[in-house]
């Protein structure tokens, strides 16, 4: 059976979608089948990372309120073998989903794939709800930067409160030069906030900005400290 990682952050633009992306993109090319949701509904850009966008005709809101059948609304991901994604509504509808119906697609999906990552809207809200019903591991992307950790902080309660206890903190948007000079919090300061384990840094860097601009996971370019670090990260989340 399939496991269903969630990934969350407790603010916008963290780098939620491009780490799920990335991380898709990762397992799918060990062979691993595995499946990427886009739960960030009205707000949807999971199709731009992965350059699928194009290819979307029926929805994950399509599937869950019975428009269509599950396999309608899977997109093969061009360039890979074992790589699928459902993208979210391009617009908030009034289409009645609950936590039951999230629950129910992961899992018929997980008698197809060995891994199920849903990327869920940034902060606490109806539909971050219904995102993590299914959700066995959580990963909280955040930056170092007060506001953002005060917010994936929340958002970790939230989560342990609502029985996903096993979370990961990914810190993203890293500036060495900053967190030596104690500008931004240290990696020791930020760890103190959280009960789940520190998976990893991801610097600053623009070609991951320009890998999410080209619609190409930026772990495709292979042998690069990038690459290396995101195969670190996510054995460190998913090794258990």
């Amino acid at each position: 059976m399939g496991k269903v990682v969630l990934v969350s952050s407790g603010k916008g633009g963290t780098g939620k979608t491009m780490f799920s992306v990335n991380l898709g993109a990762l397992l799918a090319d060990k062979g691993y089948k595995t499946i990427l949701l886009d739960m960030d509904m009205g707000l949807r850009n999971m199709d731009l990372y992965l350059g699928m966008e194009n290819k979307v005709v029926y929805n994950i809101m399509d599937v869950m309120s019975g428009i269509c059948r599950i396999k309608k609304a899977m997109i093969k991901v061009t360039g890979f073998e074992n790589l699928y994604f459902m993208a979210a509504s391009p617009r908030r509808d009034d289409r009645d989903i609950t936590p039951l119906h999230m629950e129910i697609l992961c899992n018929k999906l997980k008698r197809y794939f060995d891994y199920i990552i849903i990327d869920c809207p940034a902060g606490i809200n109806d539909l971050f709800d219904v995102a993590l019903a299914p959700a066995e591991k959580a990963v909280l992307v955040t930056e170092p930067e007060m506001a953002s950790l005060r917010d994936a902080d929340v958002t970790e309660r939230y989560l342990t409160d609502h029985g996903v206890m096993d979370t990961y903190i990914v810190i993203n948007k890293v500036r060495a030069d900053l967190m030596r000079t104690g500008m931004i919090p240290s990696l020791s300061t930020i760890a103190n906030m959280f009960k789940g384990q520190i998976a990893g840094i991801i610097q600053d860097d623009d070609n991951i900005h320009i890998s999410t601009n080209k619609g190409i996971p930026i772990v495709c370019k292979k042998g690069t400290y990038i690459e290396e670090n995101f195969q670190d990260i996510a054995y460190r989340i998913l090794a258990q």
